[in-house]
């Protein structure tokens, strides 16, 4: 039981440690819009997914964030090892966020409902 709470507190210092890390600390353009919405931690703590969104909705930025962030993973990842007291770095794995746009289009699909 208090394993989930840890892994719970561990991601949410994840989630905010990589945000600032991507604005601070990673010069990449292909990763300066992007942010970090949720981070999934296993319960070992060995592995961690990072869903991100972007502002555009073009596939090329898509891919081009995508690309910058898994060469941007191993210096996010020995940033996160001098911030914090983990005994060992989860992996990160990122992946983008589909809640927004899902979103949107259930929005877009009310709009069009009432307007009947």
């Amino acid at each position: 039981m208090s394993n989930t709470h840890r892994s719970d507190r561990v991601a949410v210092e994840l989630m905010r440690e990589i945000n600032d890390i991507l604005r601070l600390k990673i010069r990449d353009p292909r990763v300066q819009a992007v942010n970090i919405s949720d981070v999934q931690i296993t319960g070992d703590l060995s592995q961690a997914t990072v869903y991100y969104s972007l502002l555009s909705d073009l596939a090329s930025d898509n891919e081009k964030a995508r690309i910058g962030l898994k060469k941007a993973t191993g210096a996010i990842k020995s940033e996160l090892a001098k911030r914090m007291t983990l005994y060992k770095i989860p992996d990160l794995t990122f992946a983008k966020d589909e809640s927004v746009a899902y979103g949107g289009k259930i929005d877009e699909l009310l709009r069009n409902l009432n307007q009947n």
